[in-house]
């Protein structure tokens, strides 16, 4: 138990538990998972959070199961699991309250508050979140832009060591409008 908990006061000073750690502690993720800087999931109860896979959690998102609101009042904190299906992408700062479900194919705006069920095939944003579309048609969207504004491959990446000749023409090229990149 010491070694445990001297552990995690090693990893909050540092400013980030490993996905090692939750996963030794029942954390469940699928295949291609991805946990960009700054991502907080509830430690304290992590194994009842289950992801499923192709899942991507921008920098700062945070996963909350418990909520200590009732803790002084009744000695109890609330607590409840949540489940986040396949092939979801949760932006940057948003946040996923205890006892919710987020079903497949779904995208989290970013700063998004998830205080509700997401159902498959649907994008949501604001706090509390609210659905603005389906995934499906922002995807076929996309799809069709692609064919006619900019595109860049992987070696316009830090990834990839972008040049300067190559920054220089990005920028440009994203002066009035957006691209996509590899």
């Amino acid at each position: 138990m010491l070694k445990n908990i001297k552990e995690f006061v090693f990893w909050k000073l540092r400013g980030e538990i490993p996905l090692s750690a939750y996963l030794k502690r029942g954390l469940k993720v699928g295949k291609d998972f991805s946990m960009e800087p700054g991502c907080s999931l509830d430690y304290s109860h992590c194994w009842l959070i289950e992801i499923g896979d192709e899942v991507t959690l921008a920098p700062k998102v945070q996963v909350l199961v418990h909520d200590a609101s009732t803790k002084r009042a009744l000695g109890y904190a609330k607590i409840g699991r949540v489940t986040i299906g396949s092939r979801v992408f949760i932006g940057a700062g948003a946040i996923i309250l205890p006892n919710v479900t987020i079903g497949d194919d779904v995208i989290i705006g970013a700063g998004a508050v998830v205080n509700k069920d997401v159902p498959n095939d649907s994008i949501v944003i604001g706090n509390p979140i609210t659905t603005v579309g389906k995934t499906s048609y922002y995807m076929e969207k996309h799809r069709n832009n692609m064919k006619v504004l900019p595109t860049f491959d992987e070696s316009y990446t830090v990834r990839k060591d972008v040049n300067e000749e190559k920054k220089k023409e990005m920028k440009e090229l994203l002066k009035n409008q957006i691209g996509y990149v590899e």
